[in-house]
């Protein structure tokens, strides 16, 4: 069995380590002309001390960016290796959807809860490779924390991890001899999800390519409050509708769809035009206040 080593699958949490180095690089020099001895100059002892605490920690987001660039390379390698010795079939959309209808094929979704919730395909069975974490010690909320400064407060990316119980969850659902359609909403985490089923033993499998996402309406019989398409977005982005998957559906819904985000807008704006109209007017009453 071969070994496996999953990639980071968080765009946000990836890039994370890149800001934050590029932020202490900028803020190191005015850090140190702060360390200044107590007979006022500068101690070289502790600048030295400080830049070499600096370097080693820039050193070791340097060897995580590059070993999450070498997980995800060998990751995608091993992948199309997969799928080019057909140990993995490839099935479109709108394929699939045959498949299900017609082939009675099972559907395995391996996306989180927070997409799963918003829309689905009737009668798929659902086990997340990669689930929201919920936890709250200091690591995960840290991360979390990091996932809202980052962009997860526009684009509402969750913060997951990695399902420990997803090979022992499908394997109570189905035989390995089964003929198992992998599905997510992008097509990344089913490739994850084939290769784990596929070292475990199930040799027929097949792959949505592009994923759930990529599926047009007639393709798949769905379920759930939104359009499938729209189950992998979220935050403010999605509440202002400033997705490509919004806009192409308000394409085809026209004038009516684009109205309801339309007034969206327009009352965020309202609402940060009376707040900083507030500000001002608590600020010029402080002022007086403090006249009195």
């Amino acid at each position: 069995m071969e070994s496996l080593s999953l990639p980071v699958l968080n765009p946000l949490l990836a890039s994370s380590s890149n800001l934050f180095r590029n932020q202490s690089s900028r803020m190191t020099s005015s850090m140190i002309s702060s360390l200044k001895s107590p007979i006022g100059g500068t101690s070289l002892s502790t600048v030295r001390r400080f830049r070499v605490g600096v370097v080693r920690m820039q050193a070791v987001d340097e060897d995580i960016d590059l070993k999450q660039m070498r997980d995800m390379a060998a990751a995608k390698k091993r992948w199309d290796g997969l799928l080019r010795e057909g140990k993995v079939k490839l099935l479109t959309p709108r394929e699939a959807g045959y498949a299900i209808s017609l082939s009675n094929k099972p559907l395995l979704d391996v996306r989180p809860s927070s997409e799963r919730n918003k829309a689905w395909v009737k009668g798929s069975t659902w086990v997340p490779i990669f689930d929201n974490d919920d936890n709250l010690d200091a690591g995960t909320l840290s991360k979390k924390v990091t996932s809202f400064a980052m962009g997860g407060w526009w684009s509402g990316a969750p913060t997951l991890s990695f399902n420990r119980l997803f090979l022992s969850k499908v394997e109570e659902k189905f035989p390995k001899d089964s003929e198992l359609i992998v599905a997510c909403q992008k097509g990344l985490r089913s490739l994850a999800a084939c290769e784990l089923l596929y070292n475990a033993g199930y040799e027929n499998l097949f792959w949505v390519q592009g994923g759930l996402e990529s599926a047009q309406d007639e393709d798949l019989v769905t379920e759930g409050v939104q359009p499938l398409k729209l189950a992998g977005i979220g935050g403010f982005s999605e509440f202002l509708g400033w997705t490509d998957q919004q806009r192409a559906q308000a394409a085809k819904e026209g004038w009516g769809y684009r109205l309801v985000y339309t007034a969206r807008l327009f009352g965020v704006v309202l609402a940060a035009d009376a707040l900083f109209v507030g500000a001002q007017q608590l600020g010029h009453y402080i002022q007086e206040l403090r006249g009195h």
